[in-house]
């Protein structure tokens, strides 16, 4: 079995610094490297700056300085519509889902950059019914009457339908109770295997983060802590909050 190392990096945070304001860093000198159809998950306490990562690489931040990789090209100038059309794609922590519409419609907004191309349209649309079951099932019900894990699935679906290449996602299971957290979790381990799919998620749920990532780092002060492969931290909760 190959090793971490062997691994090609998709998505690559090198030396960044971040912060709101120009005299004020959040971040500082972050480090992260997210692999090939791998979970790589950034954790750390509330403020330390998870968040904050994930806007600075899908660009609604200008870090201070550092750089920003994707598949080895800087994309630390390249304005946010476009890293989208590299393949980049961007979960928010608070759910994005059109609720008075229909699952079937909130999908078909995916593919509005390809709408005038029908059959693309459908095809994308059937490819998430199949990863997704349960969708076409309620395919025409209103989406603010689903569950809070169903949403997730229409938002993290719509997203799919651009064919993106790396996923970040924030704080995945926000809100949502255990049950639909783990429906959530599952779906996402899912993701990469099937879909060959690469995704940065940042999560406070350490346990649950750790059972679906590939590897992981923690934050302490903006600044990384430490890092290393998920199955190899059996106390990295205990390091976590002692630390």
């Amino acid at each position: 079995m190959n090793g971490i190392a062997d691994v090609p990096v998709v998505l690559e945070i090198r030396g960044l610094d971040v912060g709101y304001y120009k005299d004020l860093n959040i971040l500082q000198d972050l480090n992260i490297k997210a692999r090939k159809n791998q979970i790589t998950a950034i954790l750390g306490a509330n403020g330390v700056g998870k968040s904050t990562a994930l806007k600075a690489v899908f660009g609604f931040l200008r870090p201070n300085a550092g750089e920003v990789l994707l598949d080895g090209e800087s994309i630390i100038d390249v304005p946010t519509y476009n890293r989208i059309l590299k393949g980049l794609a961007y979960i928010p922590q608070k759910p994005g889902v059109f609720k008075d519409m229909s699952v079937e419609e909130n999908l078909e907004l995916g593919g509005w950059t390809f709408r005038r191309d029908k059959k693309q349209v459908r095809d994308k649309i059937e490819a998430n019914y199949e990863r997704f079951p349960v969708l076409r099932e309620k395919r025409k019900q209103i989406t603010g009457e689903l569950s809070g894990g169903q949403q997730r699935m229409v938002e993290i679906g719509r997203t799919l339908m651009a064919d993106p290449k790396v996923l970040l996602i924030d704080e995945p299971t926000a809100g949502l109770s255990k049950m639909l957290a783990q429906e959530v979790y599952e779906m996402l381990a899912a993701l990469t295997s099937r879909d060959n799919l690469t995704i940065l998620i940042v999560d406070q749920e350490i346990r649950q983060a750790l059972k679906i990532s590939d590897y992981v780092y923690v934050l302490e002060l903006g600044r990384n802590k430490f890092e290393g492969v998920a199955s190899e931290f059996d106390d990295l909760e205990k390091a976590f909050w002692v630390g």
